[in-house]
């Protein structure tokens, strides 16, 4: 078995991709099979270098390690225009001449006649090149029967083939098309098991018959439901973070995206928390659910903080030692930071909002917000305090201070801010 991941690098990666690119990785790991990363850059106006390296860093930071590649289309055009030239010379594609503009009102014709606009053939059979106008290249697809796709998640779906048009499979400049460039990766890099989202499934019929004129064998095909945002429509920025790289920046783990990603389609009975090693075991794409999912931005923070609580600190240290960077805090200038994770984890849902409140611990210009010490530090509070900082001034208290290093400091501090407060306060 060999399933592929293939993003196009025309912008950051997209939760519902990951959800794809798990689905992929998780059905070829627990059947023993490999996993392929195919960049598939062919358009060059939209594809970046920062694309890549963002779809590269994401899947990096999440653990979706791939076996093969990455492979990029753009080192590979010499193929595809060697089989573009086969199916010219085979009669299975041919040239065509139409202008943007005539297209565009083809198009406007029928509509205005209630037909679904398509391409119309009318070029199937021209022998003479049209000067002036560089042509595309158009497969030829079979315009009667039917084509029946047999798929792991949607069941048997069957196209009629009257009603697909002809495939424009090269540009005018010559580059190939990404419907062009599946066909033959797909075939030449032994993909068994095609899994993409539910998007493609229209076109996915029309590769088929590329397929077939190629004489490549046919994949399995599992087509994915698409994510939807919590009030049904298509997920997007204003559900939240789509953005998988900003899951990373507020401080959620790798393990809670993937558990709850996993859950988006896919159950093993009642179960809600996996481990990566049983999501392997358990998991197989036939089990999907063919309903689209909604996605849930609370219950990925609830999932998120229980594996922040189940987590060894120590595992946590690295992750929240970055989050104290990015508040420009120096975990030397304090506690240890494992003591501080064991310590108060159980008031954080992302290691970003842990950084944030244990921020007096690392911090020596401490300040009193002003409404809330009027609301919390009373006069009745004055006592404690003062017995309070009698104690840390005592000599029996400064090896501890010692030791705690700053942090008792910082602790001494801010309870003499806060009984200035009080005083004045009062």
């Amino acid at each position: 078995m060999k399933t592929r991941f293939a993003p196009s690098p025309t912008g950051y990666l997209h939760i519902g991709s990951v959800r794809t690119a798990l689905f992929s990785w998780l059905h070829a790991r627990r059947h023993g099979g490999r996993f392929v990363l195919r960049i598939e850059d062919t358009d060059r106006e939209r594809s970046t270098q920062q694309s890549i390296d963002a779809i590269l860093a994401g899947m990096q930071w999440l653990g979706i390690d791939w076996d093969e590649g990455p492979y990029f289309q753009t080192q590979r055009t010499e193929r595809y225009a060697e089989l573009a030239q086969q199916l010219l010379q085979n009669g299975q594609a041919y040239r065509c001449y139409c202008t943007r503009e005539e297209l565009e009102e083809m198009r406007a014709a029928q509509v205005a006649r209630g037909e679904n606009p398509r391409y119309d053939g009318r070029c199937r059979n021209r022998r003479e090149p049209r000067e002036s106008v560089d042509p595309v290249i158009r497969f030829k697809t079979p315009d009667q029967g039917e084509v029946v796709i047999e798929d792991l998640v949607r069941g048997t779906v069957t196209y009629d083939n009257a009603m697909l048009d002809d495939l424009v499979i090269v540009r005018p400049d010559g580059t190939p098309t990404f419907h062009f460039c599946v066909v033959i990766d797909d075939a030449d890099m032994g993909i068994t098991h095609v899994i993409r989202g539910d998007d493609h499934l229209n076109n996915t019929a029309r590769h088929v018959h590329m397929m077939a004129a190629l004489g490549f064998e046919r994949p399995v095909f599992a087509h994915l439901p698409m994510i939807l945002g919590e009030d049904g429509s298509r997920l997007s920025k204003r559900h939240g973070s789509v953005n998988v790289l900003e899951y990373r920046e507020e401080g959620y783990l790798p393990d809670a995206l993937l558990n709850y990603l996993v859950r988006l389609g896919w159950s093993h009975g009642d179960q809600e928390i996996f481990s990566r090693a049983e999501m392997i075991e358990l998991f197989d794409v036939a089990d999907v659910n063919a309903s689209a999912s909604k996605f849930s931005q609370e219950k990925l923070t609830w999932l998120n903080q229980q594996y922040i609580m189940a987590a060894a600190p120590e595992s946590l240290l690295p992750l929240f030692v970055e989050q104290l960077g990015k508040l420009e805090l120096d975990p030397a200038n304090g506690p240890e930071p494992v003591r501080v994770i064991e310590a108060y984890r159980e008031r954080a849902e992302t290691l970003r909002e842990l950084a944030a409140t244990v921020f007096y611990l690392y911090e020596d210009d401490i300040t009193v917000d002003e409404q809330s010490a009027k609301k919390q530090l009373r006069p009745v509070m004055l006592a404690p305090f003062a017995t309070l900082t009698a104690k840390l001034a005592a000599a029996e208290i400064r090896a501890v201070r010692r030791s705690c290093r700053s942090s008792m400091a910082c602790w001494a501090s801010s309870v003499r801010v806060s009984i200035a407060s009080v005083s004045a306060s009062r």
